[in-house]
């Protein structure tokens, strides 16, 4: 598989506050059921990527749809070797991003979010400004399995390093997961984090999260914890966009 097609079709693992964390979700549907619900809480896609056409305000936090006006500086985020190595890519070209964030965007069982920090943010939020001085990184859930339609995934991403240990991260995860949980039905969150990424195993237990094995061959701890016993119980503020 080419280096392109890999970030395609994984992007496996994302740099958080600190880099290295990866965390999956399953859903709460029937398998002959996953498909047409996560199809049904996509809406149309309007050609600028608006998909869903949702945003999320949370305190520090903004969750955006990715739209084409924010590839250019997602593209320059993923020339830096070390977001490479945290997210296991490899650099493509400007056109190669476009057709990336094309995929995502026309994908029914996949939802993408761009993060902004509030505080960069020039003068007032407006939902349709797709405020690319203040996009700090990305969250991602998708159900990326074929063969078991149960099977999301959710990852995170702070590329900026001015808007890290701020605690976007872990607002983003939360949004995002109370999001999963109100959209797509998720009701089990899993985390895979890389057993040198200290800071990230610290956040997850910190939220509830319980190790449930270890992977020798890919040194990571695997986490998991139901959507009832972590800390989601706040209004969420999903708007139109």
């Amino acid at each position: 598989m080419s280096a392109y097609f890999e970030r395609i079709a994984f992007r496996s693992r994302q740099a958080d506050v600190t880099p290295g964390c990866r965390v999956e979700s399953f859903a709460a549907m029937e398998v002959t059921e996953a498909a047409p619900a996560a199809a049904a809480a996509v809406e149309a896609e309007d050609g600028n990527g608006r998909k869903g056409s949702w945003y999320v305000l949370g305190e520090r936090a903004v969750l955006v749809p990715y739209l084409r006006e924010h590839v250019p500086r997602y593209h320059e985020w993923m020339q830096d070797p070390a977001l490479l190595e945290a997210t296991a890519s490899e650099p493509l070209s400007l056109d190669q991003e476009f057709d990336v964030h094309r995929s995502w965007t026309l994908d029914p069982l996949k939802h993408t979010f761009i993060v902004l920090d509030k505080e960069l943010i020039e003068g007032e939020f407006a939902p349709g400004n797709p405020h690319t001085e203040a996009m700090v990184g990305d969250v991602n859930i998708y159900m990326n399995d074929p063969d078991d339609m149960q099977l999301a995934e959710i990852e995170i991403m702070i590329a900026e390093h001015k808007s890290r240990g701020k605690g976007i991260g872990q607002e983003a995860i939360l949004l995002m997961m109370a999001f999963a949980v109100e959209k797509y039905g998720i009701h089990t969150f899993r985390a895979k984090i890389s057993e040198s990424n200290v800071a990230s195993l610290k956040l997850f237990r910190k939220l509830g999260f319980k190790d449930a094995s270890y992977s020798a061959v890919f040194k990571e701890v695997t986490l998991e914890a139901p959507a009832d016993a972590l800390p989601l119980r706040f209004s969420l503020t999903v708007g139109d966009w």
